[in-house]
Formats: structure tokens, sequence, C-alpha cells
């Protein structure tokens, strides 16, 4: 097998997204809409590029990408966090979620393309990017802020609604239509998410004796290959790869070694995810683009119009302030890895085949209009809620006696070494401005 070509053009793929990657951060963008990019001009049906690349060459890894992606997600879920503020959670996480998911399922609809279409669409418009809003959150110095809690209970609760969906994506999109195997699919779907998320709220200790080794590449190989075998028994199972892996993430990360494994796995993930996006982006179509663009750019504006919205809402629902739900609308409404995710397995489901590049476009305008809007969120804010600085208070007019009185002081003084004479003229400086600030506030009195 010779490979020389393909991996020297894999190599110069990976250089240019560094670059493009480097000047990205000088504008606050993150990596998602920067490796796409690099994708679409390497696409083959974009012919930008003289070295085109055909994404079935990196299919495996982009899996593994997408595996890693979902499986450092479970890791990251904060169990404690969210069965001690369950309800609060619940309340402002999933009022954000059906509005967004209710709209989005209308507009679905309204799109025409499908019924199976309309929920990968209401599902790609529905969720934020949980790493794109991590990001931002620690990029923008935000995480002091009192909103900030909040947001990432958004986003905690979102992850679970993630793998419920899932779950009922996963046999929506196989296909089956008698009521009786849907109905057992579906069992078996929740069956397998109630028993790992048990595992992982009780079983930590047990599960975490699995691990009992000091050698990292032995560590890495186990919880890799955790990662790789239920991505395999979720897909089995009819709830995807990537709810198989998510799950088995929830579960590695109630154990005492989850700084150890999200540590080694982190660069795993950034490595392997870079390839899922960028494989999602060499699939990219150019010429597709004017086909989906008016149903994008109304995704793009009810996306927005909601999330002013849900971040409103929410952030009344938690008593905080108008800015803090400027803030919450312009860090949630970023979109990323879930939408792609939602197009791959719509592709691998035979649906339209316009959702690649409706998801694709989508992605590429919110994840770069996103972050600036964060950036700047503060100064929107102050533009639409009309803040003004206080303005420092006019120094009182003195009276014409107490100005004669002053001039009298100064006059003829060395601007010198203070005297007697200067400190007594300091001193009937004072006066004279107490007096006029008397006098001021009696002309002041309705009374006066």
């Amino acid at each position: 097998m010779h490979l020389g070509e393909e991996l020297a053009v894999l190599g110069v793929l990976l250089l240019i997204a560094y670059v493009f990657g480097r000047l990205g951060k000088l504008i606050g963008l993150p990596a998602i809409p920067v490796y796409m990019l690099v994708g679409l001009l390497a696409s083959p049906h974009t012919g930008w590029f003289p070295l085109n690349f055909d994404s079935s060459k990196i299919e495996l890894i982009a899996i593994f990408g997408l595996i890693l992606l979902l499986f450092n997600l479970g890791l990251e879920f904060d169990q404690d966090e969210f069965f001690g503020n369950a309800g609060k959670l619940i309340v402002s996480g999933g009022s954000y979620i059906l509005v967004n998911m209710g709209v989005g399922l209308a507009f679905g609809f309204w799109v025409g393309w499908g019924t199976r279409e309309a929920l990968i669409i209401a599902g790609i418009t529905a969720t934020s990017s949980s790493a794109i809003v991590t990001k931002l959150l620690i990029e923008l110095n935000r995480l002091p802020n009192r909103e900030t809690p909040m947001i990432l209970g958004v986003t905690v609760v979102e992850d679970i609604f993630i793998a419920i969906y899932l779950a009922i994506v996963g046999v929506v999109l196989s296909g089956e239509t008698a009521i009786w195997p849907v109905v057992g699919k579906l069992a078996i779907s929740f069956l397998f998410l109630v028993v790992m998320f048990t595992i992982a709220r009780w079983g930590g200790r047990w599960v975490s004796r699995l691990f009992r080794t000091k050698d990292d590449e032995l560590f890495t190989i186990l919880f890799f290959g955790l990662a790789v075998a239920f991505g395999g028994i979720g897909e089995l199972l009819g709830v995807t790869d990537a709810i198989g892996a998510f799950l088995i993430g929830l579960v590695l990360g109630a154990t005492k070694y989850r700084a150890r494994i999200e540590q080694l796995s982190l660069p795993m993930r950034d490595v392997f995810g870079a390839f899922f996006f960028l494989n999602f982006g060499l699939a990219l179509n150019v010429s597709e683009f004017p086909t989906v663009l008016v149903p994008v750019l109304g995704a793009v504006l009810m996306t927005f119009v909601l999330n002013v919205v849900a971040g409103q809402f929410v952030a009344w629902l938690n008593r905080l302030g108008p800015q803090a739900g400027i803030n919450t609308t312009v860090i949630l409404q970023n979109r990323g890895e879930f939408a792609l995710i939602l197009a791959t397995l719509s592709l691998s489901a035979g649906l339209d085949k316009r959702i690649v590049p409706f998801a694709g476009l989508y992605v590429l305008i919110m994840s770069i209009g996103g972050p600036i809007l964060a950036a700047n969120s503060e100064k929107i804010g102050a533009l639409v809620l009309r803040t003004k600085k206080k303005k420092p208070k006019p120094a009182p007019i003195m009276a014409e006696e107490n100005i004669a009185l002053v001039e009298a002081a100064t006059a003829g003084m060395d601007p010198g070494e203070p005297d007697e004479a200067s400190i007594a003229a300091d001193r009937l400086i004072e006066q004279a401005m107490q007096q006029s600030d008397e006098q001021t506030e009696r002309k002041r009195d309705p009374e006066y």
C-alpha cells in the first residue's frame, strides 16, 4: 500500500489549518469553522485547491473524532452540579431548549424536506456548541460573571437532552415504520440510557478498579478502547455510536481517575476532532449552497431572535439583569459539533442530501458570527440599554463676595513654600467654598 501522496496532502492541509487557526485566534474565532473552511478549500467538489483530497480516505479517523468529541462531553458532565441544582437547571435549560426546539421543528416542517428531515433540522438549530461556549467563557474572561453558572447549567441540560434526542433520532433514522418494532427499539435505547446513567451515578467506585495502572500507555489504550467499543455497542443497539461514546464517558467521569483521563484524552480529542471537522468540510459542495441559502438565512435569523427571547427569559428566571441576558444570548447562540453530527447521521440514513450543505453553511455562519458578537456583548448591551456613564458634578459657583475674599487673601502671595499667610488663605478659601455651597442649596430650596 503506497500512501505517500495522501499523507503529504493531509499533512499540508493540517499545516494550513494551523496557519488559519492562528489567524482566526486574532479575531477570536474557534477552531471548528477554521477546520471546516480548510476542508472546503480542498474538497474535490470545489476545485479551489490544487491538492484535492477524498474524504473517504480519513473516514475512520473522522469517526474516532466524533467518538472522542462525545466521549469528552460525557466525561466533563458535572453530575454533582446537576443533581445539586437539578430543579433550577432543568427549568432554565429546559425552557431554553423547549423554545428553540419547538420553533425549530416548526421551521423544519416549513422548509418542506420531509418529516425526518424536520426532526434533524430542529436538532441542528436547537442546541449550542458546548466546546465553543466553554472556550469563549474562558478566553473572554467571563468565568467570574454572575450569568456564567447559568450558562454552564444550560449546557449541562443540553448534554442530557442530546443523549435522549440521539436515542430517539437513532430509532427514527432506522427507517422502521411498524409500530411495535419502533416501540421495541425505543425501549432498548432508553434502557441503555437508564443503565449507563445508573452506573455513572452509583457505580463509579467499582468501575475505578479497572484503571489500576500507573502506565500511561496502557491507561490510554484502556479508556480509548472503551470509548470505541461503546460507540460500536451504541450503534448495534440503535442509539448511534455518538451516544454510546457519550455514555461511557459519563461513566468514566464518575470514577476517581476522571482528571487523569481528561488530561490524556483532551489532546486526542483535539487531533481526532480536527479530522472530523476537516472531513465534514471535504464533503461540502459550494455549488449546493445557493439551493439552501434561503433556509439557512431563515434559520440564522430564527436562531438569533429565539436566543434573544430565551436568553432574557432565562436571565429573568435566575434574577439577573438585561445585560446578563444579552451575554447569555450571544454565548449560547453558537452552533457547532452537534449540528454536524446530526448532518452526518442524516447522510448515512439516506435523508435529503440538502441537509449536509444546510448544516455546513449554518454552522459556518453561526460559529464565525457568534464569537464576534460574544466578544462585543458589553458594547451591544451599552448600545441597546443606553447605559451612560455618570457625569461628574460641576464645581459649585462661588458667590461674588466669596470670590472677592479669595482674591484678597491670595493677592501678592508667593507660590513657593507655605507660610502662615498661605495657610490662613487656604482656610479662607475652604470657608468661602462652604458658604457658597450653602447658598447654592438655599437657592434650590423651593421655600427659599
